[in-house]
């Protein structure tokens, strides 16, 4: 097996004191992240977008071969189709499928089948899990390495001064032909990105503490 070629690596190694703080800081800048369901049409800069994909893109994956593909949708007219095919899964899921134990968990969000953000939001980020077909191999721990990225983009969004929300459809196939995408692409979550609109709220919710989160051994 041919090795992988090697390249120098370097971390800065940073005072304890200052590392404290950088986490802190950083902990503290995402704990005012919230999941925002009104936006503003106010445009957004696009290159923004662009730059928080690239973070994301820089994810780790299995075995490198970075199964996920960012499609950004800003036209207007795909955006109305979008939010269209949505709501029709959406009102099927809420009045016909969805348990009635889940119903209950999310009726403190305030959630329905309504989804105007799709439309609303100036860009929505549609993401897809890239599988094997006729130009990409076969990926490994697919879900898991698109899952981090997409936690990366969502905090490169954040700190950027951008709202999204994580949107997740049931079933997606409808995705593929919106966004023009190939079979071996899934669809797999869907983000309204924008400016939050004016006077916007958001459920009063809590976090569970670091100790009941973390375990030291």
């Amino acid at each position: 097996m041919q090795q992988t070629a090697t390249t120098p690596f370097h971390l800065d190694r940073l005072d304890p004191t200052l590392m404290n703080s950088t986490a802190r800081s950083f902990a503290d800048r995402m704990a005012a992240r919230r999941s925002v369901r009104q936006f503003s049409p106010e445009p957004v800069p696009l290159d923004v977008v662009e730059e928080a994909v690239r973070a994301a893109a820089t994810a780790p994956s299995g075995a490198n071969l970075q199964p996920w593909r960012f499609v950004i949708v800003t036209d207007a007219e795909r955006r109305r189709r979008l939010r269209e095919a949505a709501e029709a899964e959406e009102i099927e899921f809420y009045r016909r499928r969805a348990p009635q134990e889940w119903l209950d968990a999310v009726a403190p969000m305030g959630t329905d089948w309504q989804k105007p953000f799709l439309e609303t939001a100036p860009v929505v980020i549609v993401v897809f899990e890239v599988h094997q077909g006729p130009h990409t191999p076969k990926p490994y721990y697919v879900k898991e390495s698109v899952g981090i990225a997409v936690g990366v983009l969502i905090t490169a969004l954040h700190l950027s001064g951008l709202a999204t929300l994580t949107h997740t459809p049931s079933p997606m196939k409808f995705l593929n032909e919106i966004c023009e995408r190939p079979t071996e692409e899934r669809a797999c979550l869907v983000m309204p990105v924008g400016y939050p609109a004016d006077g916007v709220t958001v459920p009063r919710l809590t976090r569970k503490p670091l100790s009941e989160v973390m375990v030291r051994r």
